[in-house]
């Protein structure tokens, strides 16, 4: 009884001096948000709650009960929770410079992220800058995903052996095994054997998985590193085993550029070798820092980023839009037609045929929409105290934009639970979405705003492009007896629980 006394003491005397000092100098108040202890937060009332992934039934909860801007605390760190479109929109578009930051790294995101020198960690400045253009600049302009449509056509073909091969395993293996494919082409330009791509994918993943075990060590940093240092100890040993995979490849280009230099290659390391990633990052000189080059934990890091980002949220991607298509049979179907009145019985060309598949583009859409691979997009940070939705936002708060709940407004999307990519064709409520969020968030799969994610074309492009060949080259059917089971689980993203198997059916013997 002592001890639940001065629990609520606490509490009682927290709340009398934060309202007397709101009343003082006249701020807004921060959003509201449950019951908390001083140093400990919400955390004894969350309970076990504290990853994003943990923490989203409560919040949906707590969106009943005091609004769509929550605020909840990890220890002393306050962290702001956005469920409204509108609001985001001005947070994330027209205060951008404002809610454009990173939060302060913590232990879990450091072991991550190189002391922040990736994309999607590095503070809002001129290293952000200078690496978010060099990717979009060497990799993601038109003319450099234009060129590599053949080695997607390649992927194709080894995403269609693999299904044929392994009929009735999760599709999801196959799906992931083929971006690996892609994204390692892609990074590394070099075309790697099979066992080569799974060294690369069972690094990346064992780090990628274990990550959800470091959350902890964002509560009361100083203690939890101690209790929990043996987490820390195995995240060390992940990462460096990830990198004792990783640099052999990167010193490989090194010397392939060495030895080749500006000469012309033969046709056969021409066909081998394209222009990677790794060569961008070779390039790279940050000026701020005496125009040094990267280092090789700093390559490391934007590699396993890269490869991230383009492997496992398009892979979640895909299986979730695939469930879908198993599970309505009808819109298959369309889908299959559409395909065939566009391209016959020739390759499907990118640009040009996807352009003209609109039901496949609403598909897409639609899946993103309905089961987005994060359902939060990565904490944001402001950089001078600001206001949103009549509450005060302090400098350097955590802020956190809740994806999912945002794509499921009833307000915007008529049944939104139900799949129905007829929305986003003429006259339903998404046609003409702008899925940058630049004039209006209706839904933010990729975020919005300065921090969007810059692979968002190319994201859009693949999802469109293996939908597609899968679709014609198969006809995913269910498995007699067991119903497509679209329970979420979260990962690295949020996937399905229970993995996609169907039975597959080549088309020329459907």
């Amino acid at each position: 009884m002592v001890i639940w006394f001065l629990i609520l003491l606490s509490i009682f005397l927290a709340t009398t001096i934060l309202l007397f000092f709101h009343a003082k100098n006249g701020k807004p108040p921060l959003p509201p948000g449950p019951p908390f202890i001083p140093f400990f937060g919400n955390l004894l009332w969350l309970r076990r709650s504290v990853s994003l992934q943990n923490i989203e039934p409560v919040l949906r909860s707590l969106r009943a009960r005091y609004g769509p801007v929550i605020t909840l605390r990890f220890g002393s760190r306050k962290s702001i929770f956005v469920a409204d479109r509108s609001l985001a929109h001005r947070a994330l578009v027209s205060q951008g410079a404002t809610f454009s930051d990173r939060p302060a790294p913590v232990p879990s995101t450091q072991l991550f992220s190189a002391d922040s020198y990736v994309i999607s960690s590095a503070p809002y400045g001129p290293l952000w800058r200078l690496l978010r253009r060099n990717l979009i600049a060497e990799i993601l302009h038109p003319s450099r995903v234009k060129s590599f449509s053949a080695s997607r056509r390649w992927v194709v073909g080894v995403l269609s052996d693999h299904l044929r091969a392994q009929p009735d395993a999760p599709a999801v293996e196959s799906f992931r095994f083929a971006m690996f494919c892609l994204l390692v082409l892609m990074c590394f330009g070099e075309k790697l054997d099979e066992e080569a791509i799974k060294k690369v994918e069972i690094a990346q993943r064992g780090f990628l998985l274990y990550a959800s075990k470091l959350t902890v060590l964002s509560i009361l940093p100083k203690i939890s590193r101690l209790v929990f240092r043996n987490r820390i100890k195995t995240a060390n040993e992940l990462r460096q085993r990830e990198k004792e995979v990783l640099m052999p490849l990167i010193r490989a280009r090194i010397e392939f550029r060495k030895r080749n230099g500006d000469q012309k290659n033969d046709e056969e390391e021409e066909k081998r070798f394209l222009h990677s990633y790794v060569d961008s990052l070779l390039e790279i000189r940050i000026p701020e820092e005496g125009g040094r080059a990267l280092t090789e934990d700093e390559m490391v890091a934007l590699c396993t980023e890269f490869l991230n980002a383009g492997t496992d949220t398009t892979t979640t991607a895909l299986q979730w839009i695939m469930a879908n298509l198993v599970k309505n049979q009808e819109i298959q179907r369309r889908v299959a037609e559409e395909i065939e009145s566009v391209v016959g019985e020739r390759e499907i060309e990118e640009e040009e045929d996807m352009e003209k598949m609109k039901f496949l583009k609403a598909v897409i859409l639609e899946g993103l929409r309905r089961h987005p691979p994060g359902h939060f997009v990565l904490p944001h940070a402001v950089t001078e105290e600001s206001e949103i939705g009549g509450y005060r936002v302090p400098k350097e708060a955590v802020m956190n934009f809740m994806v999912a709940e945002m794509a499921l407004d009833e307000e915007v999307w008529k049944e939104p639970m139900e799949f129905k990519p007829e929305r986003f064709l003429e006259g339903g409520e998404g046609e003409g979405l702008d899925v940058t969020g630049s004039r209006e968030i209706k839904m933010m799969p990729f975020g919005a705003g300065r921090r969007i994610c810059p692979g968002l074309g190319l994201a859009m492009l693949h999802l469109q492009f293996f939908v597609a060949n899968l679709v014609r080259e198969f006809q995913w059917l269910p498995v007699e007896g067991k119903e497509v089971d679209l329970a979420e689980k979260p990962e690295f993203t949020v996937v399905m629980k229970n993995p996609l198997v169907a039975h597959i059916v080549p088309r020329t013997k459907a």
